[in-house]
């Protein structure tokens, strides 16, 4: 098969060029071409495999660009790297690996284009297009890595024990593509995976973490939540989301198997938002109810304090896989620990003071805590259904009246520190602190409009109960 069409891109005509110029052969391989293959949005990033040196092809290919851009060298690795019109072109010496039992970094050598096909880790990725002129377009698929595609599976190009065990992140990545691209791993490469899951210990966490992102953005995170489970991955990576996992009854009264409820809520989610934090909450929200589940004869099965249990839990679960400990964990924890706060408000009559508090304590994050509530109604009933999502249309109605009119989102004080220091004569000290509290309690409240003579007049009234006198 030529694949000519595959290589529109003026760049590739460079690349072949300066191998014919340096006798060295060269093919695309990897990710661009079962990309291509598959009629998705082809990625910046390509990869060039040399049958000799890649660093010396990139050298050259960079001679032969206008502007002549840099080359990155990474020695130890063998390759290198240009930046070109948005591209990455990445260059590689084709190599045959052998791997020690203790770590995922290979013993490498010089080796043949095949040898190379070899150490990669689906067939589907194994595909390579020749780029020399003598091959330009030629399709080389030594493991049916098309007829692979066209069965839509995800199958090793070697025994998968091997693949796997050489490399656990593998079979990470075995799960990724078949959520990204809803195929199927072949069933002797599944197996594998559950002999050899604990063997992910060896990868570290932050290449774990760019795998769960990259499940987690996409279309249907849930297939690959599935397979992790299903082959005992998720146990040891994310132990938070499989202890939600089973129904327990007690005298007849059972509770719903919050594990498959937080799949659904986090493809429900994934509908919505390509946020990838926020569903990262999603899959976070009920992580609480495993510790904190109590069985009550009175009420029956109950969660008490599960959101504040499960947002002191994200913290603990972002140390533990080396995540970010910072502004976008602290959104995670807000909203996991806001996450009832709509369905309790949307279930009785609403208040506007309601309103207000959830508007105030949300801030910014207002909008995307509505669409985690609205995902988190997984019921089949249609009635109750129809019902909670109407509810949730008069919140964000009433939400927007009140916004509208009291302007509580990031609410500033209408009366300043500063101001209440002059009316009183005062230097910094814990009054000013409780005046301040008041005024935004009244406000949230209704008691006064959210206005500036309003606030100081109440000022006035609360000084003079604390005993404060006015510099008048």
């Amino acid at each position: 098969m030529n694949l000519k069409h595959a290589l529109k891109n003026p760049v590739f005509k460079i690349i072949s060029s300066s191998a014919d110029e340096l006798g060295i052969e060269c093919y695309v391989v990897g990710g661009y071409v079962r990309d291509f293959l598959l009629e998705r949005n082809i990625g910046q990033d390509i990869d060039i495999v040399a049958i000799g040196s890649g660093i010396e092809l990139a050298k050259q290919v960079a001679k032969n660009l206008p502007n002549q851009p840099k080359v990155s060298i990474f020695k130890t690795y063998g390759t290198a790297m240009i930046r070109y019109d948005d591209i990455e072109l990445e260059f590689v010496g084709a190599r045959k690996e052998s791997y020690t039992e203790n770590s995922r970094n290979p013993e490498v050598e010089n080796g043949t284009l095949e040898d190379d096909q070899k150490r990669r880790d689906f067939t589907i990725n194994a595909l390579a297009i020749g780029l020399n002129t003598s091959n330009y377009g030629t399709l080389l698929d030594p493991f049916n890595g098309l007829k692979d595609l066209e069965n839509k599976r995800i199958v090793t190009p070697l025994e998968p024990n091997i693949t796997f065990s050489d490399d656990p992140l593998r079979m990470l990545r075995a799960i990724r593509f078949a959520t990204q691209l809803e195929f199927e791993i072949d069933q002797k490469s599944l197996e594998a995976i559950k002999e050899n899951f604990q063997r992910i210990d060896i990868i570290t966490k932050e290449r774990i973490v760019v795998e769960l992102h990259k499940i987690l953005e996409s279309p249907k995170p849930s297939i690959g939540f599935l397979l992790l489970e299903k082959t005992g991955l998720l146990d040891i990576i994310l132990p938070e989301i499989t202890a939600l996992k089973g129904i327990d009854e007690v005298e007849g009264q059972r509770h719903k198997d919050n594990f498959y409820h937080t799949l659904e809520v986090v493809d429900n989610i994934s509908n919505h938002t390509n946020n990838v934090w926020l569903r990262w909450t999603a899959l976070l929200h009920d992580i609480g109810k495993a510790p904190t589940k109590k069985f009550s004869k009175k009420v029956g099965w109950t969660f008490h304090g599960h959101e504040l249990k499960g947002s002191k839990m994200v913290y603990h679960l972002f140390k533990r896989l080396k995540m970010p400990l910072n502004n976008k964990m602290k959104y995670v924890q807000k909203l996991v620990f806001m996450s009832s706060r709509p369905i309790a408000l949307a279930s009785e009559n609403i208040t506007d003071a309601a309103v207000r508090r959830l508007v105030f304590d949300a801030g910014d994050s207002i909008e995307d805590l509505m669409t985690l509530c609205e995902a988190d109604i997984t019921t089949k009933n249609p009635r109750k259904f129809k019902k909670y999502h109407n509810n949730f249309k008069i919140v964000r109605e009433k939400m927007v009246e009140v916004e509208e009119r009291d302007r509580i989102r990031n609410f500033q004080p209408p009366v300043t520190g500063e101001e209440i220091m002059n009316a009183f004569q005062l230097k910094p000290c814990r009054e000013i602190g409780i005046i301040k509290e008041h005024i935004k309690e009244a406000i949230l409240e209704g008691h006064i409009p959210n206005e500036h003579q309003a606030a100081y007049d109440l000022m006035l009234k609360k000084g003079i109960e604390l005993g404060l006198t006015t510099a008048s």
